[in-house]
């Protein structure tokens, strides 16, 4: 009866995981799994049914997870699963495997192939193994009868029939490595070419027709003759002869670079691999493999010239290159400048880490691997001791990079000494910030301290200076002295300095400090009066000793202002009020002292207005003579009635128009009028006018006298020109210049005798 459980044994190989590995790969290297059918495997597997008598054969090849059946007879699947094929039990087996009745056998229990009244009670199966020793399957028989035996010659043709198999598939495979051969060679750009033992061309390729020019039927037949050039022919011929008759070689089996030549004499280097086979007693044949060498060498020599090039080009950088192994830290190149920079050689740095060769080398190491935790540049500066004892500042890139053997395999770094431009570079934030010819801060850099105190809500104390008489000295001595005078004060003022105070040079003759710390207006009093006395020394200069002074003005923050403008405004306003009370004053801003320069401003700008719409007249003092009791000459004294405010002091006007730039077209203006009004006078009676030092300054007085003059009438000798002694502190030269000038017009300024006999003696005070 059939058996009806559904537990059943299944087929499991006893081979090795090793042996199982070894056999799918010879199995899947023949490429004849899931191929059609074929005549011969088919004829085989009729022939194995017909010598054992059973209905159904096989020619069954086992991989991992099947049986498939090439070849089969009376069986209706292409394929049976691997644990149920009797196949398997097979495949570590070297003779054949018959079981004559699957129910009696205990490792057919259960099996659905021998289930029903189709199942196979008949197994007989001979190993398929490769020349090898690999079996790849069996060629079996099956039958839905048991049987009592089985002779045993019908078990030796089964084995006889599964040797046929081998036999197929291995040719099948032959052929296919010929046909792939033989596809190779036709379409290898190599030059592949047979010799029998006698030294004919026995193959030629087509490539070797390309390459040597000669075609196959040209060649074959020839000796190798026809592809050497006559220089080599002689050596090759001993070779080749030796080689022939079994002889050692050094050609054989390794490739070597020769010269050949071609069909028109052209002689190229090749590279040959060569191979022999055969016996001394059937005669050896060769084959050899030809490469055209020409593109090789010529990138090889490109490649050295590069090599060289870069070599150079790395040797001659005026910075340290350097690469080190990215694991174990140790150098693997350094250029000449690297040999330079440290004081030691290339060969004794070469392999070594940094801790080996230098003192500091430990924090190099720690520079390293930030480099390496990093995907950009890394960028480092530090001091170097050199071998000398000198310090270098080194700057120092770092960059990580592939290799041939792995990722991020090399640091690669350029060390370059940037002493020289570091010390640049600190000059030229030193002059950025400081003046260069006192040391002391400049405007910008004092400026941002303000910015910076007045932002961190500090108070301090603002202290403006500004020095009496310079002008002069820079006139009579020149801007040398003047220089070496400017020089000398700010060592004066760092002297008196006090440690909370920053010194600035602010302008020509201008300086500044800032005082900050408790009770600043105290302590600045006391600073400012000690500042005036110690600038008020006499300055000694190689040019000459001069008498300076100065004045100073003070404004205090946060009281006086919240700005920086409003600061400066407000300590340069104190100044202003102290050079008005004289030389060597000290001044605290007060908020009158706004008031009063707003005041000033406005008439300022009302003077401006004046002048341009007639409101300066003119009053007369008249000169009487004792001797005839009357009047010779007259003064033009100025006048200003302003619209709102009434009269204005011509001492007030007339220091606005100086100190606004207005004084040269309101001593213009006076002039005009003195002289259009002189005109009316009877011809004796002269008048004079008064003139600013400024109006001589400006270089162009006698100009505009003689323009005047002239649009007047006047004549030269009727007018007198009146200066004050403060005309001859400044550019002494010009102002004689402009007073010649003025006595060739014919008029009078003073008195001649004056100026040349008193020339620092000055006439008295200007009358208003």
């Amino acid at each position: 009866m059939p058996r009806c459980n559904t537990e059943f044994m299944t087929f499991i190989s006893t081979l090795s995981e090793a042996a199982e590995t070894d056999r799918l790969t010879a199995l899947w290297n023949m490429a004849i799994l899931d191929t059609p059918a074929h005549r011969d495997f088919d004829e085989v597997t009729r022939l194995a049914a017909l010598a054992l008598g059973s209905e159904s054969a096989a020619v069954s090849l086992v991989d991992d997870r099947r049986a498939w059946f090439k070849s089969r007879l009376c069986m209706p699947a292409t394929e049976a699963p691997r644990e149920h094929a009797f196949c398997t039990l097979a495949l570590d087996s070297v003779v054949p495997i018959v079981i004559l009745d699957t129910h009696a056998d205990v490792r057919c229990e259960g099996n659905p192939l021998t289930l029903g009244p189709d199942g196979y009670r008949f197994y007989a199966g001979a190993p398929i193994v490769t020349s090898a020793g690999h079996c790849l399957g069996t060629l079996c028989v099956l039958d839905r009868q048991p049987r009592e035996n089985v002779p045993p010659e019908q078990v030796q043709a089964l084995a006889d029939l599964a040797g046929i198999v081998t036999g197929l598939i291995e040719a099948r495979r032959f052929r296919q490595i010929g046909e792939i051969a033989t596809q190779v060679v036709d379409v290898t750009s190599d030059a592949i070419l047979c010799v029998d033992g006698a030294g004919a061309i026995t193959f030629w390729n087509r490539a070797a027709e390309v390459m040597f020019g000669h075609s196959s039927a040209q060649a074959i037949g020839q000796t190798l003759d026809i592809i050497l050039p006559a220089t080599h022919a002689a050596a090759h011929h001993r070779g080749f002869a030796r080689a022939s008759a079994g002889g050692r070689t050094t050609l054989v089996g390794k490739s070597v670079e020769l010269t050949a030549k071609r069909i028109d004499s052209s002689e190229f280097p090749i590279e040959l691999s060569l191979a022999r086979w055969g016996s001394l007693e059937g005669g050896y044949n060769f084959a050899g493999i030809i490469r055209d060498a020409t593109a090789r060498r010529m990138l090889e020599r490109e490649r050295e010239q590069a090599k060289a090039f870069l070599d150079t080009v790395v040797d001659h950088l005026p910075a340290m290159l350097f690469v080190k192994d990215a694991e174990t830290k140790r150098y693997l190149l350094v250029n000449r400048a690297g040999e330079e920079l440290t004081g030691k050689s290339r060969n004794d740095m070469i392999g070594k880490t940094d801790p080996e060769l230098f003192a500091q080398g430990a924090g190099y190491e720690q520079r390293d691997k930030a480099a390496l935790a990093v995907k950009s540049v890394h960028l480092f500066e530090s001091e170097f001791e050199r071998p000398g004892g000198d310090s270098v500042t080194l700057r120092t890139k770092r960059i990580v990079v592939d290799g041939p053997n792995r990722e991020r395999e090399y640091i690669v770094g350029m060390s370059e000494d940037v002493t020289e431009t570091r010390k640049a570079q600190a000059q030229v934030q030193r002059l950025a910030h400081y003046d260069s010819l006192t040391g002391l801060r400049n405007r910008g850099s004092f400026v941002d301290e303000i910015d910076r105190l007045i932002a961190a809500e500090a108070p301090f104390a603002l202290i403006s200076i500004d020095l009496d008489r310079f002008k002069a000295v820079n006139d009579q001595f020149g801007h040398l002295a003047g220089d070496a005078a400017l020089a000398q004060i700010g060592d004066r003022l760092r002297a008196v300095a006090m440690v909370a105070t920053t010194l600035a040079r602010v302008g020509g003759d201008e300086f500044a400090l800032i005082v900050t710390g408790p009770a600043l207006a105290e302590r600045s009093r006391i600073l400012a009066a000690t500042i005036v006395t110690a600038l008020a020394s006499p300055i000694v200069t190689r040019w000459a000793t001069v008498q300076l002074g100065s004045s100073v003005g003070i404004a205090l923050a946060p009281d006086d202002g919240d700005t920086t403008e409003e600061l400066r405004q407000h300590a340069d306003l104190a100044l202003y009020r102290a050079k008005q009370q004289g030389r060597g004053v000290v001044c605290f801003f007060s908020a009158e002292m706004d008031r009063a320069t707003q005041d000033r401003r406005g008439l300022e700008r009302d003077l401006r207005a004046a002048l341009d719409s007639d409101e300066i007249t003119l009053a007369y003092q008249p000169v009487v003579s004792t001797k005839t009791e009357q009047i010779t000459s007259v003064e033009a004294l100025a006048r200003w009635c302003h619209p709102i405010r009434g009269p204005i002091p011509p001492d007030l006007f007339i220091s606005i128009a100086e100190e606004s730039g207005l004084i040269t077209q309101l001593g213009t203006r006076i002039l005009c009028i003195a002289c259009e009004e002189a005109m009316e006078w009877p011809e004796h009676i002269k008048v004079a006018v008064n003139i600013s030092p400024m109006q001589i300054h400006a270089g162009d007085l006698s100009e505009v006298v003689r323009n005047v003059l002239t649009a007047t009438g006047l004549p030269s000798h009727r007018l007198q020109l009146e200066v004050t002694e403060g005309l001859f502190l400044r550019d002494v030269d010009l102002t004689f210049r402009e007073l010649e000038q003025l006595r060739s017009l014919g008029s009078h300024h003073s008195s001649g005798h004056w100026i040349r006999d008193n020339a620092w003696n000055g006439r008295g005070g200007r009358r208003r």
